[in-house]
């Protein structure tokens, strides 16, 4: 169906539990052909949220795989990390300077230099091979290590030359206690020493710190493959020229990203007909023929064609090849949206039927397929925005009996709704800074109200 369909909860704790929820299912199953027919019943999004975090429940252990570290930012951490080895392996400067013995240095001062004798030099991989005795020191530079019989750093600026210009000669003109500038061994990381914990997103910096224990590869929970199905005859792919009465696919791109960010891998299957065979292929799958050539998929999102109108054939075939539980939500915009499941292989393919219009999709996808991929792939099941609380600076009004998702800017100290309406407009996403959530309890806020806001783009 076209993106710009029909449209129209309180949204419950990051875990998405605790609230109590009927369960839709029994109403939901077997809803048959509800096209221009209306909705059966409009399911609360906590009522959905528990449905789908029911089902989330039981997956099973994710499987894992190795990848090379250099590919392992933004993975999902399969174990847990200890270290094989101390960092550093071995006691190194902090500063540069003159490695002595801390006692020689005792008593030093401006009034009161102390001679010590130069007896070589130390560099970062270039190690000074003696030992340093009674009265004696060692030029070294920053991370470079220290030589045996020294255990402090006298910085550079601590330390007049002979006037002479003896280069065997400094004098110490300031003191230094033992291990001052001064790196130890395991100092940043003992040998044994947990590192990273299981289930942790990898960070830039956690590369680095696995690569100075020595790992070029690491474990990593498998990423679940989502199949992305677009719907509509009036669907032109991107890059097309525009035609009479046609749009260009835009849900597809959005959906790929936010699979993308939530850490799944998106399988296209292309634009796909107002057909009700060839949605039911694109939302099955690769036949078995075909199946070695795809990657098996464990999610299906299905954008366009959820409502009820003529050609929205998706809630039909999902009912009849497997089980719509949830088909309606009492929810602005979004409220066409359905999940279910498939039979898979080893387990139920969780499916969602999205609306087509842009925004509608955008928010179905935010409360519900973003949190199974997230879910899936061993993250949290928060949504992936920075929230504060912020005033109002005009009235919002809404409709008691069901979740609203305001699209909001910031305006001087406080925030207003983008005055772009509608969830066929795109735009309007571009236009905000966030968004609000009124719950289905209220008719609105007035002016002054602070409100949770959830920002599309973390703080600057």
């Amino acid at each position: 169906m076209q993106q710009g369909a029909a449209e129209g909860a309180w949204v419950p704790s990051p875990s998405g539990r605790g609230l109590g929820y009927h369960d839709g299912m029994a109403e939901s199953r077997n809803v048959g052909d509800v096209r221009m027919r209306g909705f059966r019943r409009r399911s609360t999004v906590v009522e959905a949220l528990g449905w789908l975090d029911e089902q989330l429940d039981r997956q099973p252990s994710r499987p894992r795989e190795t990848v090379p570290l250099l590919e392992a930012a933004g993975r999902v951490l399969a174990g847990h990390v200890d270290s094989p080895r101390d960092i550093p392996h071995f006691d190194r400067a902090m500063m540069d300077g003159y490695a002595v013995r801390a006692a020689d240095t005792q008593g030093a001062a401006a009034y009161n230099p102390l001679p010590l004798g130069v007896i070589g030099g130390s560099l970062p991989g270039q190690p000074f091979s003696g030992r340093v005795g009674p009265g004696q020191t060692v030029r070294i530079m920053t991370g470079a290590p220290m030589p045996d019989g020294a255990d402090a750093v006298l910085p550079a600026e601590q330390v007049e030359q002979e006037d002479a210009g003896s280069p065997d000669t400094i004098h110490a003109i300031a003191a230094v206690g033992p291990g001052k500038h001064v790196g130890g061994r395991g100092e940043d990381v003992a040998r044994g020493g947990r590192v990273l914990e299981a289930g942790r997103v990898l960070r830039p910096q956690d590369v680095g710190v696995l690569a100075s224990i020595g790992l070029d590869r690491v474990e990593v929970l498998r990423r679940p493959q989502v199949r992305i199905v677009i719907t509509g005859n009036e669907l032109l792919p991107v890059g097309s020229e525009l035609q009479p009465h046609h749009i260009i696919d835009s849900n597809g791109p959005m959906l790929d990203a936010l699979v993308r960010r939530d850490g799944g891998v998106p399988v296209r299957a292309g634009i796909t007909p107002d057909d009700l065979q060839a949605i039911l292929e694109a939302m099955v799958g690769p036949t078995t023929a075909d199946a070695a050539m795809a990657p098996p998929c464990e999610m299906v999102i299905i954008s366009g064609g959820s409502s009820v109108g003529q050609e929205d054939h998706a809630p039909r075939l999902l009912d009849e090849h497997g089980v719509l539980a949830i088909h309606g939500i009492a929810m602005r915009p979004s409220s066409p949206t359905g999940l279910g499941t498939l039979p898979g292989d080893d387990r139920a393919r969780l499916v969602f039927l999205l609306p087509g219009n842009p925004v509608s999709c955008l928010c179905a996808y935010d409360f519900f397929a973003g949190r199974a991929v997230r879910r899936l792939g061993g993250r949290t099941a928060q949504w992936p925005y920075h929230r504060s609380r912020v005033p109002l600076v005009r009235k919002v009004v809404s409709a008691v009996g069901r979740l609203d998702y305001l699209r909001v800017r910031r305006s001087g100290a406080g925030i207003e709704p983008v005055a772009i309406g509608g969830a066929s407009v795109l735009s309007s996403t571009v236009h905000a800074d966030g968004f609000v959530l009124i719950p289905p309890d209220s008719e609105g806020h007035a002016p002054g109200t602070e409100v949770d806001v959830f920002w599309y783009d973390a703080p600057s």
